[in-house]
């Protein structure tokens, strides 16, 4: 069958292809954001008649940290909205055979009894600080929904926790906590600095899950799934924020001190998904120990990072 991935060539549509081809197909549409924009509804219709896919998976989104999201919440909400309500219709107009949607842990309510299950979805309003992002995707679950209601349309929605692994990117203003935090470490230990400084207090807890997971989730789902109620994919191994820091900076070989910028906000308080329905319905269970794939992030880092002009060290992350 002909899938194409929007994202492709992402940390995570990266894993997707890879997954995808030792499955062994061979058709696989990687349409890129300077061929195809998500927000011109023409560009869109050219690829579905360029190279019609059977399988659509849509992993293209604006995402970021904290700060990215505080400093930019009507670009968070619009962007996400306009490249997904459009590509989903038009998917659908041109009888794609099934359309897979991916949402985020970002839109369950900011006060849910942890680990969260789908049916509490809608109890409450998300934590402010990510809420333009989270429904944005979520009104992606209500078209799905609708959609397969009045026309029939196979699609279904995922709802994926924080992600990490090798390859994500560093930035500090846009990263997630994991990357920024192992750059953090490194960047204090090259340079001999003797504290970090890490947002809240360290209480809120998280779920992450290994990237190789969470792709491996996305096809089982593509393969066996096939209603539009939303699962979610998470790891099951809950962390708090203060747990992750000593950790990396062990890892890292980070000795300094940590400091808590309590005058900053922790984010919402903790996040961990109920993963039994992806269980039942399509047998998904995450297989990376945390510890080994935070170690092998790490791995990844040191050997790709790079000293800029401004004494900064990075690492060359998939674009």
């Amino acid at each position: 069958m002909r899938v194409a991935i929007t994202r492709s060539a992402g940390f995570l549509g990266s894993r997707l292809d890879e997954k995808l081809r030792d499955r062994g197909s061979t058709q696989i549409l990687v349409p890129r954001s300077r061929e195809c924009h998500l927000r011109h509804v023409d560009a869109i219709q050219r690829m579905l008649e360029d190279c019609p896919p059977d399988i659509l998976i849509h992993l293209a989104a604006r995402v970021g940290g904290i700060g990215a999201n505080r400093a930019h919440p009507a670009e968070f909400f619009n962007d996400n909205l306009m490249t997904s309500i459009p590509l989903l219709h038009e998917a659908w107009l041109y009888a794609v055979e099934k359309f897979v949607a991916i949402g985020t842990v970002c839109a369950y309510p900011n006060f849910t009894r942890v680990p969260f299950k789908e049916e509490n979805l809608w109890d409450g309003y998300p934590e402010e600080t990510n809420a333009p992002y989270g429904l944005a995707k979520k009104m992606l679950l209500v078209q799905s929904q609708t959609y397969r209601q009045q026309y029939g349309f196979n699609s279904i929605f995922l709802l994926h926790t924080n992600l990490y692994g090798p390859r994500d990117s560093s930035d500090l203003e846009t990263s997630h906590v994991i990357p920024a935090l192992i750059r953090k470490c490194v960047e204090a230990t090259e340079q001999r600095k003797e504290e970090i400084v890490v947002r809240g207090d360290g209480s809120p807890t998280r779920d992450f899950l290994y990237v190789e997971d969470e792709a491996e989730g996305i096809l089982l789902a593509t393969e066996r799934h096939n209603t539009s109620e939303p699962i979610n994919l998470g790891s099951g191994f809950e962390i708090s924020i203060k747990d992750l820091v000593e950790l990396i900076a062990t890892y890292t070989g980070f000795q300094g001190h940590i400091v808590w910028d309590t005058s900053k906000p922790n984010d919402q308080p903790p996040r961990a998904l109920d993963t039994n329905r992806a269980g039942v319905e399509f047998a998904f269970v995450a297989k990376t120990p945390f510890e080994v794939g935070l170690r092998r992030t790490i791995d990844w880092f040191m050997a790709n990072r790079v000293q800029t002009g401004q004494g900064v060290i990075v690492a060359e992350a998939v674009e």
